[in-house]
């Protein structure tokens, strides 16, 4: 039998982003040396406020809403999201998402490489 190295983040290792419009974190990347294949983090949008729009030239990302409702653009496409609603975005599609609720929005991403890249307006 294969052995596999486990590579546990602790809520404290968390690397945390702070932006204008909410933040940012980071549980699973190339960068925090715990994959090589996968970026996984969450994200916080201050009602009112979306993040920039913006594509990712080198990998395919999911978003499931755990909290709050966003409208999200998919290049012209604007679909309403809530809690238990998941996207698929390809590689290279204009994207951003709005907090439209009341409260925080909280979603999780993932991408589909362990170097995430992000191109924006």
């Amino acid at each position: 039998m294969t052995q596999h190295e486990i590579r546990l983040t602790r809520a404290d290792d968390v690397v945390t982003e702070t932006q204008s419009w909410g933040r940012l974190e980071w549980m699973v990347s190339g960068a925090l040396n715990n994959s090589e294949t996968m970026t996984v983090g969450r994200c916080h949008i201050a009602p009112g406020e979306a993040n920039p729009r913006h594509y990712h030239p080198n990998c395919d990302e999911v978003l499931h809403v755990l909290r709050g409702t966003i409208e999200h653009t998919v290049d012209d496409e604007l679909i309403s999201m809530g809690p238990g609603d998941t996207i698929s975005i390809p590689t290279g599609a204009w994207h951003n998402a709005r907090n439209v609720g009341t409260d925080d929005a909280v979603f999780v991403i993932t991408f589909s490489s362990a170097d995430r890249q992000a191109i924006g307006e």
